[in-house]
């Protein structure tokens, strides 16, 4: 009776692989014998593809309409939102047509960003200097509390954009028990634990301060910092993604950087951009960002409320970085940024 059953279960088995089998081959049938399953998404495979182009061609994308081109790559690491849209809608129209075609934005987007999603601080190495930078907001409701919090974030060299005139005596009182040396050109200030020398306004052609240049004595030697501001953009109806100013300012800034006597050189900046905008390039040529190099994510840093792109920037050259991260909300409209840096040995 035992041999019986033991039989029966295994003709069960046998028959539970071939009813197996036999669902694939129906299902392998029905994907070759339903042609709607290919012609159902045209549509969808066709604005996958041209998602794909538009990520993979960014660059092609003139700036002489409304700057199109500088406001596409300020935003697009969120063109992956519109491909997750698209393979909903696949799905539910059940195109193998759409699924194949939405690959093209698909390794498109994993190629320009992909990079960004992994961790990459572990074998980064240790750190000699942490450096952070903060748009503090001109109409911040709480320097005081924004004082304090960007104080204890360990922070070797701070520096600072949209100082009002008002607000500074806060930041000096309050910043000046962790950092002994500080100075403030216009509305940026920079702010260290280390000696400060040859401090001097840098000229963005904007007419009024908001750049500046000083040589941090560290430990590990001299170190040049610049600290700037580059004007805002705006995006309008008609005139589309204004920032001309901003245009102007980044090759200004670029070319002072590329003048920097010292071989090594630290920007912190709201540069009003990210490294993905062409209008940077003066500066992004010759440096590269903390984020990209060892960051965890994208970073982005603003706005505050709902961060949607990294325009707060932490950019070196004869530096290595190892580490970068976005700090806690203060009652600025940006999150502050930091990350540290390995000098000796550069």
């Amino acid at each position: 009776m035992a041999q019986a059953q033991m039989t029966e279960t295994g003709s069960d088995d046998g028959n539970g692989d071939g009813r197996q089998g036999t669902r694939i081959r129906r299902l392998w049938d029905h994907l070759r014998t339903d042609r709607g399953i290919w012609r159902r998404g045209i549509v969808l495979a066709v604005l996958a593809v041209l998602l794909g182009l538009l990520m993979a061609l960014h660059e092609s994308v003139p700036n002489r309409i409304g700057n199109l081109g500088s406001l596409l790559e300020t935003f697009l690491p969120w063109l992956g939102v519109p491909a997750v849209l698209l393979l909903v809608l696949a799905l539910v129209r059940r195109s193998a047509t759409a699924l194949i075609a939405l690959l093209v934005p698909l390794v498109v987007w994993v190629n320009l960003f992909g990079g960004l999603l992994s961790d990459k601080t572990a074998a980064a190495g240790e750190a000699d200097l942490t450096v952070a930078t903060h748009n503090v907001n001109a109409s911040n409701a709480d320097p005081s509390g924004t004082a304090r919090e960007i104080a204890v974030a360990g922070a070797d060299v701070l520096a600072l954009q949209e100082l009002k005139a008002s607000a500074v005596p806060t930041y000096e009182r309050l910043l000046e028990p962790t950092y002994k040396y500080h100075a403030v050109v216009g509305t940026v200030g920079l702010w260290s634990k280390f000696p400060m020398s040859g401090v001097r306004t840098v000229d963005i052609r904007l007419g009024w301060k908001r750049a500046m240049r000083a040589t941090v004595t560290t430990p590990d030697g001299p170190l040049a910092v610049y600290v700037a501001h580059l004007p805002s953009v705006r995006v309008k109806l008609r005139a589309g993604f204004t920032a001309r100013e901003r245009d102007r300012s980044a090759d200004a800034l670029g070319a002072a950087i590329a003048h920097e006597k010292q071989s090594r050189v630290v920007l912190l900046a709201d540069a009003n951009g990210t490294m993905n905008d062409r209008a940077l390039t003066a500066v992004t040529s010759q440096m590269r960002s903390t984020q990209g190099a060892v960051g965890s994510g994208f970073g982005f840093s603003w706005p505050a409320s709902f961060p949607m792109a990294r325009i707060d920037q932490i950019m070196v050259k004869g530096v290595k970085p190892v580490s970068s991260w976005t700090l806690p909300k203060t009652g600025s409209d940006h999150l502050p940024i930091a990350a540290r840096l390995q000098l000796a040995g550069e």
